[in-house]
């Protein structure tokens, strides 16, 4: 199942977590050098992807994240530096809010996944990440140390008030927003560019990191000298990493080598399937939460697809570590 995003390329997805059938989809013009931004809410329906609401905004856009408190709220991240938030069952076309904060673009956003707490993090070109109260729509706390661009800024599915973050600066970094004084641990994570992070979703010590060296590495916080584990296979870079919702070692990345691939990081270093449905760069990969075997992406070929890879359609969901 595809949806053609004609004029935007695609910067970032998200599946509904209330909706298996729904996603949220930010993209740019002119890859996002220039122009404007869009954003999608797609439905999978029978007769295939359709967009029920579109939102466009000024500068592009270029992360997206659903609101843990709210089924009609999606936050985006803009190139102007501000994030807006909009809702998606409103008549009115533009965000109900508009955050102010970051001086430069903003590359990266989410919504806490603990509900206890109602906060959203974001990272920006400006090097800094930003703590949002979004009831009050103000930034409550800055985080400093990242020495470059701020890719990747993901809270823990386990932990409350943890987060991780990767940067041009080369390096993984966790932070604890009840303790002050910059990050708890920094970690040289490659070789390169750090685009992408995720926490294991059963195991609250172990992270994925995607480089631009083309490499996936796997982390463990109780030993972060060395990375446990290496993935070899993208031929570009890796421009995001995602652990599955239903597996304690099941991976997707998607690269700028136009693919996505899946990994099982306890059978071995080679990706279980690897799935090509694009002619440029993928930028966004997400699990639906309500489907184990499917899977969604979008790429600067200004298309989004929704697919069901044999990797995942052959194994039962794993719950918890074995």
């Amino acid at each position: 199942m595809s949806f053609r995003t004609v004029g935007y390329h695609g910067y970032a997805l998200q599946f509904s977590p209330y909706a298996g059938q729904r996603i949220a989809c930010a993209g740019a013009e002119n890859f996002g050098i220039s122009g404007s931004g869009i954003l999608y809410i797609l439905e999978n329906t029978p007769d295939g992807v359709e967009a029920v609401r579109s939102f466009r905004w000024k500068d592009g856009l270029f992360d997206v994240s659903w609101s843990e408190h709210n089924s009609n709220f999606v936050i985006t991240a803009s190139g102007d530096g501000s994030i807006q938030v909009w809702n998606i069952a409103a008549s009115q076309q533009g965000p109900v809010s508009v955050w102010q904060g970051h001086s430069k673009e903003v590359y990266c956003l989410q919504w806490s996944q603990v509900r206890s707490e109602q906060l959203v993090i974001s990272g920006s070109l400006d090097k800094t990440m930003r703590l949002w109260d979004p009831v009050r729509s103000e930034a409550v706390s800055v985080l400093t140390g990242h020495e470059q661009i701020v890719y990747s800024s993901v809270w823990s599915p386990r932990i409350p008030g943890c987060i991780a973050s990767t940067s041009g600066d080369r390096s993984l970094r966790v932070w604890d927003i009840k303790s002050p004084g910059g990050a708890k641990i920094s970690i040289a994570a490659h070789d390169s560019e750090v685009l992408s992070c995720d926490w294991c979703k059963y195991d609250s010590c172990v992270l994925a990191t995607g480089g631009v060296d083309g490499l996936v590495r796997l982390w463990d916080l109780r030993n972060p000298k060395e990375a446990v584990r290496q993935l070899t296979g993208h031929e570009n870079a890796v421009r995001r990493v995602k652990f599955s919702p239903f597996s304690a070692s099941v991976l997707a990345s998607c690269s700028y080598d136009f693919s996505v691939r899946l990994w099982d990081v306890k059978v071995g270093d080679t990706p279980l399937e690897t799935v090509s449905n694009h002619s440029e760069f993928i930028y966004g990969v997400d699990f639906n939460l309500h489907n184990p075997g499917q899977i969604a992406d979008c790429s600067w070929d200004e298309s989004v697809r929704i697919f069901s890879p044999a990797a995942l359609r052959n194994a039962a969901p794993v719950y918890g570590r074995s």
